[in-house]
């Protein structure tokens, strides 16, 4: 009686006898190795009592020039991965914290409550804490949705400063929504205002122009404008 013997697809008939061998590791190229050296700095670093941030050891900052060092960001990460324990390795990009959106939301509509009853104070302080919750967002989140979040929280802060007749902190404000969204045309607004606000009426049809530019057709921006000009005209004929 003959027996036969069913493999399964792409098993092979050969019999392996004890563990795989390991292969042995490629030789490190001589050249490589030199470049690496002659760039080697040894750093002297020490971690603070929070176990979670390096600092350089002789002036004990996180950034430092004259060491030419800068973990702020390496400890920023740590102190996240520290803060979630159970997390194995950051998330992919496109995982948002929703609790951290609805937060910033909800703390940015408080500002525009107090800003529609024209309590100017109480909303600067909820735009304030609106933008600090927004800036924690982990670094492995989308940095665009940090972006959009964080200029719309300035962009109305930069208002309430305008209402609150301090100009120089609503330019600041704005200038900032433009740093990190230019193409927007409402921090281009943002410091139009202002500026007119400081007496700077063609510096404020500069900023404008620049708006303008990435939005041709801005009603908003158009018509400030045009307010802006005819001002300037009157005062030449006056």
């Amino acid at each position: 009686m003959s027996h036969s013997h069913s493999h399964a697809p792409g098993e092979s008939h050969s019999h392996s006898h004890g563990p795989p061998q390991p292969q042995p590791l490629p030789t490190a190229d001589p050249a490589l190795l030199a470049v690496i050296e002659a760039d080697f700095r040894p750093i002297s670093v020490i971690v603070a009592v929070d176990n979670t941030t390096l600092l350089c050891e002789p002036h004990k900052l996180e950034k430092c020039s004259t060491c030419n060092l800068d973990y702020v960001h390496l400890n920023r990460l740590s102190k996240i991965l520290a803060q979630n324990p159970n997390l194995k390795a950051p998330p992919p990009g496109n995982v948002i914290s929703k609790n951290l959106s609805q937060a910033v939301n909800n703390t940015k509509e408080e500002g525009n409550a107090f800003y529609k009853m024209h309590k100017h104070k109480e909303a600067l302080g909820r735009y304030t804490m609106a933008a600090s919750i927004a800036v924690q967002r982990p670094p492995w989140e989308s940095n665009q949705l940090m972006r959009e979040e964080l200029s719309t929280v300035l962009s109305n802060r930069s208002a309430s400063y305008f209402e609150s007749e301090d100009y120089i902190s609503a330019l600041a404000d704005a200038e900032t929504v433009i740093a990190i969204r230019r193409n927007w045309s409402k921090g281009h607004f943002r410091k139009a205002r202002s500026l007119v606000g400081l007496g700077k009426l063609d510096e404020a049809i500069e900023a404008l122009q620049v708006g303008l530019a990435f939005e041709p057709n801005n009603a908003e921006l158009g018509a400030y404008l045009e307010d802006i000009q005819r001002i300037l005209k009157e005062g030449q004929k006056s």
